[in-house]
């Protein structure tokens, strides 16, 4: 069977490739297309431990089984479809989750979201500051799994609806290059009270860039590296022991 991989951020540089296309025998698992690719490249093992796994979109464990036509991608922590324009985006506000490669109109969203209802409409803007640990930032660019990110960005607004008492939520990444003073990431919540506006907005950022597949690459006057994630929470299994039973290089 021919399988399809994904490689996102620093294992994008690591391997040397974005995909690949690869035959393996009936009843593979996705431990098995690890150890594939550590063998060509060892360093691979030394990040194991931080490295999510999905099958066709969907966060998976190393046994998985596979079949033919799959859709593999190894996603290292995140910094954190289609692909909306911000015209389209602005007309589905309700619940709505957008990946963008425009500027992020914050206004123009805002305009959307609000109803008469509201006491009160939460924002966190994501913005591209100057500098990181002591370097001058000259920009940034964002790259993400779409398909994937839109899906993981739908099912946490679904969420918040559910978990808190709020009545809409709109989430825009933006993709590509961005300059200083951009916004990157709006997170907006309408609420009928203050309290759980700011509950479910501090929730909904949090727990994007811990889950969400976008990452990030900063530009210096020395060089580009890719932003340090956060690990993927406890619930989404590593790559981390997937190759022939033996814990991952150190």
């Amino acid at each position: 069977m021919q399988v399809r991989t994904l490689f996102f951020g620093m294992l994008k540089d690591l391997t040397g490739r974005g995909s690949d296309l690869l035959s393996l025998p009936e009843h593979a698992t996705v431990g098995d297309v690890f150890t594939h690719y550590e063998k060509l490249v060892p360093k691979l093992g030394d990040f194991a431990a931080s490295i999510a796994i999905s099958i066709n979109q969907e966060f998976a464990g190393p046994d998985s089984k596979l079949k033919d036509g799959d859709e593999i991608a190894f996603l290292p922590p995140v910094s954190g479809g289609s692909k909306d324009s911000q015209s389209d985006m602005q007309a589905r506000a309700q619940n709505c989750s957008a990946i963008v490669r425009e500027r992020i109109d914050t206004q123009a969203v805002l305009a959307e979201l609000k109803q008469p209802s509201d006491g009160a409409v939460v924002v966190f803007e994501g913005v591209v500051r100057d500098h990181t640990r002591g370097r001058r930032t000259l920009y940034l660019e964002y790259e993400a799994y779409e398909e994937m990110a839109l899906k993981q960005m739908e099912a946490l607004a679904g969420q918040a609806l559910r978990q808190f008492p709020v009545r809409d939520v709109a989430i825009v990444h933006r993709l590509g290059r961005l300059e200083i003073g951009e916004t990157s990431v709006l997170i907006a919540v309408a609420s009928a009270h203050r309290t759980a506006a700011f509950d479910a907005c501090r929730w909904l950022i949090d727990t994007l860039k811990r889950t969400v597949p976008i990452w990030k690459k900063e530009y210096f006057e020395d060089g580009a590296v890719w932003a340090d994630g956060e690990p993927f929470p406890a619930g989404i299994r590593s790559a981390e022991g997937s190759h022939s039973g033996r814990p991952a290089s150190k």
